[in-house]
């Protein structure tokens, strides 16, 4: 199918006014896409905004790879969205027709499902984080009913938490276990230490100094050991956005600690705050091609980078964030780089 797609980027759309930009009380828009057209040219053409492609191609799972787009494919563009138009069925062949073709006719291809109508990113609660500083936790688990080796929801645990730490019955944690140190994949710097959200507890009996819980939400297998830290609802909808800046950064750690990664994974960065990264940005995930010097007429230093995937960041810390896989074209692994370059 590849041979019929066109390299995006070649040429941006045909700019329109911004009268012609589609308003909400309007019918929406239909456009067949053409040789040269990208989703920059188009968000630029329909919305009068040219970054607002990452919710274009995030809200459409038939575009895959957002480097490539179909000429043919018909477009219907609303306010703030875009729909595929299904492609009309074939003709039943008639009895004559049967039987004038020596080769069956072969079933056209699935038509893709229609896409999201928007799109927003609704996190677990269990992506984790990388922890850059010192962890000051509020609590422990000390034992589990019946001493138990693994636990989960509606498990009875027991804390070091009591009243001297001013809990009271109801009180609610989130349930944590912090593993090993993170460094980075290129410069061998540690960046800090995974943590990762193993569920939450509820106080149901409070004493001087310890206390009794039932597990209310379990995403890991929970053990006696793990830390408590005041609750906090980590499950949050995240509205996707482009970036207002430049970045780059790499891959540094998986949640999992598989190296092997596909869409719905958890991964950390190297890009935080302090880099302009927010909440809701939407990144390529690239790689490097090299060029083959005895083919060209002039030393060439680098190509155009691959496109294999894209992530949208979940949550940030200040030199690192969590960010969740949302589009794969191949596979991922630790250490490949992320990017935005809106000059792209």
């Amino acid at each position: 199918m590849r041979k019929h797609v066109v390299l995006a980027l070649l040429a941006l759309g045909l700019a329109l006014p911004a009268a012609r930009a589609v308003a909400a009380d309007r019918e929406p828009v239909v456009y067949t896409v053409v040789p040269g057209d990208t989703l920059w040219g188009l968000s630029e053409r329909f919305f009068n905004d040219p970054h607002y492609w990452p919710n274009l191609w995030a809200a459409n799972p038939d575009i895959a790879n957002p480097h490539f787009i179909y000429p043919g494919q018909q477009l219907r563009f609303y306010e703030n969205r875009v729909e595929i138009v299904p492609a009309p069925a074939p003709p039943a062949p008639t009895a004559t027709a049967e039987k004038q073709s020596a080769v069956p006719t072969p079933p056209p291809e699935a038509l893709p499902e229609q896409p999201a109508k928007g799109k927003d990113f609704r996190t677990s609660g269990g992506e984790g984080y990388l922890l850059e500083r010192d962890l000051h936790p509020a609590g422990f688990i000390l034992s589990t009913h019946q001493n138990r080796q693994i636990v989960g929801e509606d498990d009875i645990v027991y804390t070091d938490i009591g009243r001297v730490n001013g809990a009271n019955v109801g009180d609610r944690y989130t349930i944590y276990t912090k593993l090993g140190a993170v460094s980075h994949p290129v410069t061998n710097v540690i960046l800090g230490y995974k943590v990762i959200p193993l569920g939450d507890l509820q106080l149901s009996e409070v004493e001087e100094k310890a206390s009794k819980a039932i597990i209310t939400r379990s995403y890991q297998e929970i053990t006696a050991g793990a830390y408590l830290m005041p609750y906090r609802d980590r499950r949050v909808v995240v509205p996707l956005k482009a970036a207002d800046r430049d970045l780059v950064g790499y891959i540094v750690e998986t949640q999992t600690g598989n190296q092997a990664l596909a869409v719905g994974d958890v991964v950390f960065l190297d890009l935080g705050r302090s880099h302009g990264i927010k909440r809701g940005n939407l990144l390529y995930i690239v790689r490097d091609v090299a060029p083959d010097q005895r083919y060209a007429q002039a030393k060439i230093e680098s190509l155009p980078v691959e496109v294999v995937g894209a992530l949208v960041v979940t949550e940030t810390g200040f030199n690192t964030s969590t960010a969740v896989i949302v589009k794969s074209v191949d596979t991922i692994y630790r250490g490949d780089r992320v990017e935005l370059k809106k000059s792209r």
